[in-house]
């Protein structure tokens, strides 16, 4: 009996090492170890929800890469469309066929806009403005609790389709200094400024529809500027310090866009200074009237329709718009680019948590090869000779029978 139960105790490691062999694993199951095996298993459906979420920030990696690609080409074309601007600041240019190309550049972008999708989802087209989530992780704690993690990405509205209108000057011209003020001289009269000299005009008042415009011209001087007109209807919203920010602004842009060194301006709340550094006087006219449309804003790059250079006042207003424009779309693409780098970074953390859980569960139920062929070999050693054993003890009772023969 001793030399049977010995037999079967090897047979039974015999058998738990075969086990292990066959299937590479200690804990095959939760007889083997119930809380290892209880540990390993949660661990493994942790690893295939995280290949999943892998599946997940592909995907969104692919879709936001899109909108990215998107955004630096609609940047691309409206900095061309800005060379076509500044091009159309100079008096001796067909500024018909400037306007063409700038409408077909327009389409250009549309199209763009348009085809910028990845599985049916576009990040630029403006259908949207909530944030797309990507599965970026699964959080586990303590207590056993799981929650889903996100990364948010902000979509970017690059569409043309808003509408905008221009704005329309007033038609009721207002002559006295009521409105602007061009340093005590009466709207719509020319006022002189001399080299090394400054002029200062004051957006004197501020009601929706009043209309402001600056004209500069050094046409009878030996500079480049021409004559150039710069035009702003205030709105309901408007204030006086607004208006002066908006006419300086493109005067700035305007110096700034054509390399004019010749002449500076300058803010001060509601008051704009023009200062003339040219070597020759500066005509400096201040006009003003009532009964104006203020031009309205469009979100995306809406306002892209209502750019029209056929004018001097077009050109010069488009000036400030485009600005505003590439700004959008700059931004646009930067945004993107971020976003992107992030899903790439979480792509490549989740790869790595992968493969560090996969071999934290290896290590809890993967069996040692080299121990378990050493340890079979020894069993089968073992059982041989437990088989003589029993078969020795078997023979002892005959033994004994043969001595009373």
């Amino acid at each position: 009996m001793v030399a049977l139960d010995t037999l079967r105790n090897i047979n039974k490691d015999l058998a738990s090492v075969q086990n292990q062999i066959s299937t590479g694993k200690t804990v095959s199951s939760a007889k083997d170890n119930s809380a290892i095996w209880a540990i390993s298993t949660v661990m493994s459906t942790d690893v295939e929800s995280f290949k999943t979420i892998s599946d997940s920030l592909n995907l969104g990696s692919s879709t936001v890469g899109v909108a990215r690609v998107a955004s630096e080409k609609v940047t691309e074309l409206l900095q061309d469309m800005k060379n076509l601007i500044v091009n159309a600041q100079g008096a001796n240019v067909d500024r018909t066929k400037i306007q063409t190309e700038i409408g077909e550049i327009r389409e250009n972008i549309s199209s763009v806009v348009g085809a910028a999708q990845f599985n049916g989802l576009n990040l630029v087209d403006g259908s949207s403005s909530a944030d797309m989530k990507i599965l970026s992780s699964l959080d586990r704690s303590s207590s056993g609790t799981v929650s889903a993690a996100f990364i948010d990405v902000a979509r970017h509205d690059l569409s043309i389709s808003n509408s905008a209108t221009g704005a329309t000057f007033g038609g009721t011209a207002v002559t006295d200094t009521s409105i602007i003020d061009n340093g005590g001289t009466n709207a719509g009269t020319a006022a002189t400024v001399a080299d090394g000299g400054s002029q200062a005009i004051t957006i004197a008042s501020v009601a929706d529809g009043n209309s402001y415009r600056l004209v500069l011209d050094d046409s009878g001087a030996a500079n480049d500027l021409g004559q150039r007109t710069f035009e702003y209807v205030a709105g309901t919203d408007d204030s006086a310090n607004s208006v002066a920010a908006n006419l300086a602004n493109q005067v700035s842009t305007f110096f700034a866009a054509t390399g004019e060194t010749n002449y500076t301006v300058s803010r001060a709340d509601d008051v704009i200074t023009i200062t003339n550094n040219s070597g020759d006087d500066l005509t400096l006219t201040a006009a003003s009237a009532t009964g104006g449309t203020a031009g309205t804003s469009a979100g995306g790059l809406g306002n892209v329709s209502s750019i029209d250079v056929t004018t001097d006042a077009g050109a010069t207003a488009a000036l400030t718009s485009i600005e505003s424009l590439l700004q959008t779309s700059i931004d646009a693409a930067a945004g993107f680019g971020s976003s992107q780098t992030r899903i790439e970074n979480q792509t490549d953390f989740v790869s790595s948590l992968v493969d560090s859980m996969t071999s934290g569960i290896g290590g809890l139920v993967d069996a040692d090869m080299e121990a378990a062929s050493a340890k079979l070999q020894a069993l089968q050693v073992q059982q041989q000779l437990g088989v003589q054993s029993l078969s020795i003890a078997n023979q002892a009772p005959q033994t004994l029978l043969s001595l009373f023969r």
